[in-house]
Formats: C-alpha cells, sequence, structure tokens
C-alpha cells in the first residue's frame, strides 16, 4: 500500500498547491492551460490506446481489437447512460459545492479521478506493489500525478485533491488483491481494459479542449466489460469442452 499512499498524498498537496494559484490565474490564461492540458492528454490516451491495439510484426505495422473497441465503448456508455452515473454524480455533486460554498468540485473530480485512475501504470503498480512489495512504478506515477494535479488545481478548482480517495480504493484494493488479480489482469485481457481506459482518456482530453461533450462518467462501466467479455468466452470454451 506505499506506492498508492504516496500517490495519494501526491494528489492532494498538488491539488493544494494548486488552488494557491488559482485566483492569481486570469481567465483567458485558465482557457489557454487548459486547452493545453487536454492537448497534452489526448496525446497520452491516443498513445496509450496505440500502444496497446497496435503490434509491430516484421516491420509491418498490425492492429486488433477495434471492434470491440467499439462494442465495449457503445455498451458501456449504454449501461452509464441507463444507470444516469453522470447525472447522479452532479446531484450528488452539487450538494458538496453547495456545503463548501464553492463551485468546481464535479469538474474537478471527475475528469482528475478517471485520468488519474486510469491506465496501465496504476494497474501494473498497483499490482507490483502487492505482489513483489516494489513501489517503483507508483512513485514515478504519484510524481506525473503530482505535476498534473498541480495544474489540474489551478484551473479546474478544488475537486482534484479529492480524487486521491478513488485513488485509495482503486489502487489500494487491486494492491490487497493482487494475489487474486495478478493472474488474470495480464496479457490480453489487461490490454483491452487499458486501449478502453485510454480511449476515454482520449475523451477528457477532448472535453478540455472542447470544452465538455463527453459524458466521460457515462463511458467508465466499459472498462469493466473486457473481463465480462474474457469470463464468457472462459465459459463457452469450458461448455464446448
Amino acid at each position: 500500500m506505499t506506492g498508492t499512499l504516496v500517490n495519494a498524498a501526491a494528489i492532494v498537496a498538488g491539488g493544494a498547491i494548486g488552488l494557491l494559484f488559482k485566483k492569481s490565474i486570469k481567465e483567458s490564461f485558465a482557457d489557454s492551460i487548459n486547452k493545453s492540458l487536454g492537448l497534452a492528454i489526448l496525446i497520452i490516451g491516443l498513445n496509450g490506446v496505440i500502444s496497446n491495439m497496435f503490434t509491430v510484426d516484421d516491420g509491418k505495422i498490425a492492429s486488433g481489437g477495434e471492434l470491440l473497441l467499439v462494442i465495449f465503448l457503445v455498451i458501456g456508455t449504454l449501461i452509464g447512460e441507463l444507470l444516469r452515473l453522470e447525472d447522479r454524480f452532479k446531484n450528488f455533486s452539487d450538494g458538496i459545492e453547495k456545503k463548501f460554498g464553492k463551485g468546481g468540485f464535479s469538474a474537478g473530480f471527475i475528469s482528475s479521478t478517471l485520468l488519474f485512475c486510469i491506465g496501465a501504470m496504476a494497474i501494473i503498480g498497483a499490482l507490483n506493489d502487492g505482489l513483489k512489495n516494489d513501489s517503483s512504478i507508483l512513485f514515478v506515477k504519484s510524481a506525473l500525478d503530482f505535476t498534473t494535479a498541480i495544474i489540474l488545481g489551478a484551473t479546474v478548482g478544488f475537486g482534484v485533491m479529492f480524487s486521491s480517495i478513488p485513488i485509495l480504493l482503486y489502487q489500494g484494493g487491486i494492491t490487497l488483491l493482487a494475489g487474486a488479480l495478478g493472474g488474470l489482469l495480464q496479457g490480453e485481457l489487461l490490454e483491452q481494459v487499458c486501449f478502453v481506459g485510454y480511449a476515454i482518456i482520449v475523451a477528457i482530453g477532448l472535453n478540455f479542449i472542447f470544452d465538455k461533450k463527453f459524458k466521460t462518467l457515462n463511458m467508465v462501466p466499459a472498462i469493466f466489460l473486457p473481463i465480462a467479455y474474457h469470463y464468457i468466452l472462459m465459459l463457452i470454451n469450458y461448455i464446448k469442452g
């Protein structure tokens, strides 16, 4: 759990530092920074999708999983829309904003939580922390998240710091269950989880650039569909004998 604790602390510290600069940043500057950050997030997401979907074989580039990506995203988003995840969280976050007397909780919390939780570093780093007691990957992730949290805290508000809670639950849960998950989250399944997750990160980047078009929280169920798909295939193969 050491790596996850450091990661959560880095996000809180980065978000707090960003808030110190929030009032001194002009609105026009904040808009430009948001778009620049969105571009960086977009590139990170595209890089993640490409690295998990494309391979080089004998000097030729091959891709796989495009149809699965479409299916996972469409069905996952449909589930999120039916459950009204974004709307339910919006109502919850509105209550927190009123309690603290500050706006910007929802935008900061949703964007930063998805950004910090999704990706291979979060999964593999947490697994290594639990299986090998090796926190090195999460320490590197902490440094990256710290820098990103400063920028997010300065532009989208105090909700960024609260994203440390899902990090503790998500990465900490993977670390504690590492023995059981280590044999599951690997190979093709890990690639599928990652390319779906990075596709959502692409949507987050586009939201920053174009001032929110995707309901990214409603897309989150798509991340878990590769696991369901994996077990369905296992069941079918078992029945076939």
